[in-house]
């Protein structure tokens, strides 16, 4: 397992290196978010040790429970809540991430900035857009978008770094992430999180600086 994982780490940073360069943009501009979420300790470990240290969770529980204990292990971990997120978990939400990137609501808004002050924190966050405007899929109406990422700014006081999106699994994510970099742009913010196992490469193309790869790193996933 610890050498599989680690080649397969460094075949999605080799991916994404020659992908930046075949974007015309330079090594290291995107982030490598190697989605952890129902893999066990040991399981990261390896990645871990072959020093990679930005990882996503979806779901808080279950990253309270093991990143703890991983944080006490190894120094200098980045930790990225991809998930939707309730604001009855906004306190362990602030007290176990370092960055949110699925604010959609202005309930979760609020309820992670009176949080932060609480804790004397103020973590970077992302505004999620739902490109596709699936209903069952969380995230800001592209139509909404400015007038929400301007109240999460001015209202609410939160350091909105970016965006972030996922696409509806039946469409080309090309224009997904084409509109995302746009919305991005004229609200004058530089980073977009997009792009997952099977389009991170595309994502590249279009600006992404975060690409959140999980089983391209840790390999299948087990949900039973």
């Amino acid at each position: 397992m610890s050498n599989q994982t680690g080649q397969s780490l460094e075949r999605v940073k080799q991916a994404i290196n020659a992908a930046s360069l075949e974007s015309g943009r330079a090594p290291g501009s995107t982030n490598l978010i190697a989605v952890s979420k129902t893999f066990d300790a040991n399981a990261i470990r390896p990645a871990l040790d072959a020093g990679h240290r930005i990882f996503g969770e979806n779901r808080v529980q279950e990253a309270v429970g093991k990143w703890q204990e991983l944080r006490r292990e190894y120094l200098g971990i980045e930790l990225h809540l991809i998930g939707p997120l309730q604001s009855n978990k906004a306190k362990e939400a602030v007290q176990t991430f370092d960055v949110i990137h699925t604010i959609d609501r202005e309930k979760i808004a609020k309820a992670l900035k009176s949080e932060m002050e609480k804790q004397g924190r103020n973590l970077p966050c992302f505004v999620q857009i739902n490109t596709g405007e699936e209903p069952q899929k969380a995230g800001v109406s592209p139509r909404e978008a400015d007038t929400f990422i301007s109240y999460c700014t001015r209202e609410t006081g939160l350091s909105v770094a970016g965006l972030m999106c996922i696409p509806p699994v039946e469409d080309a994510p090309g224009p997904h992430f084409a509109l995302l970099q746009k919305i991005a742009e004229r609200n004058n913010l530089d980073q977009l999180s997009m792009g997952m196992s099977a389009d991170y490469e595309t994502a590249i193309r279009f600006g992404a600086t975060y690409v959140r790869v999980g089983s391209g790193v840790f390999g299948a996933r087990n949900y039973t």
